[in-house]
């Protein structure tokens, strides 16, 4: 199954999906919400892990989900040091579908898509 890959997740909310299955996640790195933008364009499956951009490779672990509903928003900052005062923030409302492993990357630009594997939770080896 191909999924666009959303990067960087913490543990804490991989693990909160596990247990909930319906999430609203936030995100705030770029590479992740330009994923989201193109998910919603209509590939709207996601594969979520907690390893950064630069280290997913064959056989990375991670959560399959769907992506239900995603906003935008700009949100402002106090920043003392710059004159940057304005983050994009996207909110993404998933569905958990599974557990999975990456079995080919394709990079399209910044937005990565990768091939998964549904694994059984036994198999999974995160942590």
């Amino acid at each position: 199954m191909e999924a666009v890959l959303i990067a960087g997740i913490t543990r804490r909310l991989l693990d909160e999906l596990l247990r909930s299955p319906y999430r609203t996640v936030e995100l705030r790195s770029a590479r992740n919400v330009l994923a989201i933008e193109r998910a919603m364009e209509g590939l709207r499956r996601l594969f979520m892990t907690y390893e950064p951009f630069e280290d997913v490779e064959i056989g990375t672990e991670g959560l399959i989900t769907e992506l239900i509903d995603a906003n935008e928003l700009n949100m402002r900052i106090p920043w003392e040091e710059s004159d940057e005062r304005e983050i994009t923030v996207c909110r993404a409302k998933v569905k958990l579908l599974g557990l999975g492993r990456v079995v080919s990357i394709e990079e399209k630009g910044l937005v990565v898509v990768v091939k998964v594997r549904e694994m059984i939770p036994q198999e999974m080896q995160m942590g």
